[in-house]
């Protein structure tokens, strides 16, 4: 099969494509011929050597992954050959065949297309799980969203809204926030020349909001965490802004809570909370109201080129590479 290949930890640009040896699934895996896999920030991480876990060279990086099952291991049940399946990868995505644990793929439902189901798992499945069991977003409460029109931030914004809350997009530019309205944000803030918080003070009558949800960090995180009203939460979900430091003086102050969500740790720790939260995202999917953003679809080939766009600030929306789509 053709693979994006990592030999040596480094810069995105040693990545090659090649001929490889297709992975053989164990007892509990189930084989994918991959048709999408979207984007993430961890991709870049993982070539770098920098990721949590370090799979053994080489390999593919790619973290989720859409397609059909061509084969099941001896344990598998629940699935057979030919089933659309969206899965969530350790790594391999970014390859014409990938394995994935039966714990961890999920039938596509019908009237879901591949490249939906290819966007879908790591961003829609991130934003729930920090909104329902780390934020604790509740129907009327106003919830504040960083980086609003990237990858996570964009799904965020609509996981929100079908929570019934009050949503306040962030931005850094004008085309950004139109598109965070567009999936239906109630207001919106340019952060790149408006004051966060006097902002989000000004559009809630100076009380604050009760979650703020940052997959960004950096700079925005002081003016963020200030904008918390009594009792809010902070739940931070990424840090390409930079890590920030957190103040306790600040939590103690009104209460707030600051926390951190991480998919992957739902997988090995709250399987039923997942679950749970992936039941929900299919239902609001089939009710139409969720709309994965899919802004780019690049070939193998150009999976560099495919993670460089994210890491660069320079796509909103997902972004697809599809093993078997030629230049």
């Amino acid at each position: 099969m053709r693979a994006l290949i990592c030999r040596e930890w480094g810069d995105l640009d040693q990545l090659e494509l090649a001929e490889v040896e297709p992975p053989v699934p164990s007892a509990t895996q189930i084989l994918i011929d991959v048709e999408a896999t979207a984007v993430n920030y961890a991709d870049a991480i993982m070539v770098a050597g920098n990721y949590q876990t370090k799979p053994p060279f080489p390999f593919a990086p790619g973290l989720e992954a859409a397609g059909t099952v061509v084969a099941c291991g001896s344990e598998v049940g629940g699935f057979q050959l030919g089933d659309r399946v969206m899965a969530l990868l350790n790594y391999g995505g970014m390859a014409e065949l990938a394995v994935a644990e039966q714990a961890d793929t999920w039938i596509v439902p019908p009237g879901m297309n591949f490249f939906d189901a290819g966007a879908f798992p790591i961003a829609y499945f991130s934003s729930d799980v920090a909104l329902r069991w780390q934020g604790h977003l509740e129907s009327g409460e106003t919830l504040l969203v960083l980086g609003a029109a990237g990858g996570v931030g964009l799904t965020a914004v609509e996981i929100g809204k079908a929570f019934g809350a009050r949503v306040i997009a962030c931005a850094s530019t004008k085309e950004k926030l139109d598109v965070a309205r567009e999936h239906g944000a109630d207001e919106t803030i340019d952060y790149s020349h408006e004051d966060l918080k006097a902002r989000v003070m000004a559009l809630t009558n100076d009380r604050g909001v009760d979650v703020c949800f940052d997959p960004v960090g950096g700079a925005l995180f002081d003016p963020a965490l200030s904008s918390l009203a009594w009792g809010g939460r902070y739940v931070h979900v990424g840090f390409v802004g930079g890590v920030p430091k957190i103040p306790a003086n600040r939590l103690l102050v009104k209460n707030r809570t600051a926390s951190g969500s991480a998919l992957r740790y739902f997988r090995w720790y709250a399987p039923d909370k997942l679950q749970s939260s992936v039941a929900s995202l299919l239902q609001w999917y089939a009710e139409g109201r969720l709309r994965p953003l899919v802004t780019h679809t690049l070939p193998l080939e150009r999976g560099v080129e495919a993670i460089q766009l994210l890491t660069k600030r320079r796509a909103h929306g997902r972004i697809l590479v599809l093993p078997h789509k030629t230049t």
